[in-house]
Parts: structure tokens; sequence; C-alpha cells
């Protein structure tokens, strides 16, 4: 029993991981979400995470792990605003690719999640001491 609330951690903690770097991402993102690219360069490229399932052969238990963080590839937004510096000579500016209601609702999913996986590292280690405790007893 004690090597399952282990284990539960174990993974939890993958989870916590996971998350946090999906919520740098998001919030990295959103910090970009308004820059424009100077002449002849392009602005800032949305960033995508992707997860795998990892084996973990000591504990024998699957954990999550950020695969690949990756640019997204979609169309720049083009914007006409003739009275910036950096518009081109038809008057438009280049923006980034980041929607910054799909990040807030991905950070919004991402502190759900990490907050389920710290639930469950924190009743793990709740049963643990009760467990440890009865033994005393």
């Amino acid at each position: 029993m004690a090597q399952d609330l282990m284990n539960a951690m174990l993974i939890s903690s993958s989870g916590l991981k996971a998350q946090g770097t999906r919520i740098r991402v998001a919030s990295e993102n959103m910090a970009n979400a308004d820059s424009v690219a100077g002449p002849g360069e392009d602005p800032y490229r949305r960033k995508i995470l992707t997860f795998q399932n990892v084996l973990d052969r000591q504990a024998n238990v699957n954990r999550v792990e950020v695969k690949r963080i990756f640019n997204d590839t979609s169309q720049f937004d083009i914007k006409y605003d003739p009275s910036h510096p950096f518009a081109d000579a038809d008057g438009y500016i280049t923006r980034p690719n980041v929607n910054s209601l799909v990040e807030m609702n991905d950070m919004r999913e991402a502190q759900r999640s990490y907050e389920a996986n710290l639930n469950v590292i924190e009743s793990s280690m709740s049963m643990l001491t009760r467990t440890i405790d009865l033994l005393r007893s």
C-alpha cells in the first residue's frame, strides 16, 4: 500500500512539472501577444507543447513529460496601421499568431490540472502519515 501511495505521488509530481511548463509556455505566448515585427523580420511565433507518457521502469509506472515545445506555423496576424513605425509600404504591420483568449483558456486548464495533481500528492501524504500513525499504535 505504501508503495502505491509513493507511486501516486511520483506520477502526480511528473504532472506538476509538465503542467508548470505548460503554464510557462502560455505565459510566454501571452507576454508576446502584442509585440510587432521590425522591418524585414517575423514577429514572435506562438509556442505549442506536446506531452508523452514515459515508463518509469524503476517504479513500474507511466509518468507524463513534455515531449516537445515547438513553434506554431499558422499565419501571422496582419493589421492595417499606416502610422506605425514598422508598417510596410502598404501600411500593414505583422503581428504574432497568438490569440490571448486561447492562451488564457490553456493557462486555466493547466492550472486546474496542476491543482488536481497537487491534491493527489497532499492526499497521498496524508494517507501515508495516517498509515504510519496506525502502525505506531
